[in-house]
């Protein structure tokens, strides 16, 4: 039975989403840095998160790794926002377009990669 890339892919990233978001609040704890440069870091990880996941979706699908990639960071980027807007009450805004600019490229890329990967 086949499974399907969208799902396994966004299983993997939000594994992955979850396992940066810890270490960020450890490291955040731990040390000094700076809430101000919380962006660049959640940006990061989510970046990381969708370029896993996409390599795990390319990888599964077999082909078309950059449609089932990007897709995957569409679907990714409007669960992060749904989760914003339903627990914090935020709307659309700049920063949902980069994420989505962002979650979409690096989904992509990932798709592209993981397609040329062995199984």
């Amino acid at each position: 039975m086949k499974q399907s890339p969208l799902l396994s892919g966004l299983l993997y990233s939000m594994i992955f989403m979850l396992i940066g978001t810890f270490l960020i609040s450890l490291l955040m704890m731990a040390t000094n840095l700076q809430e101000t440069s919380l962006f660049g870091y959640t940006m990061s990880v989510h970046g990381v998160a969708m370029f896993i996941g996409g390599i795990v979706s390319g990888k599964r699908s077999g082909t078309r790794g950059w449609y089932h990639g990007g897709m995957l960071g569409i679907f990714y980027c409007l669960i992060v926002w749904m989760i914003g807007f339903l627990a914090y009450d935020t709307g659309l805004s700049v920063e949902t377009l980069y994420l989505l600019g962002l979650t979409f490229g690096s989904g992509a890329l990932g798709g592209i990669l993981g397609i040329n990967m062995k199984k």
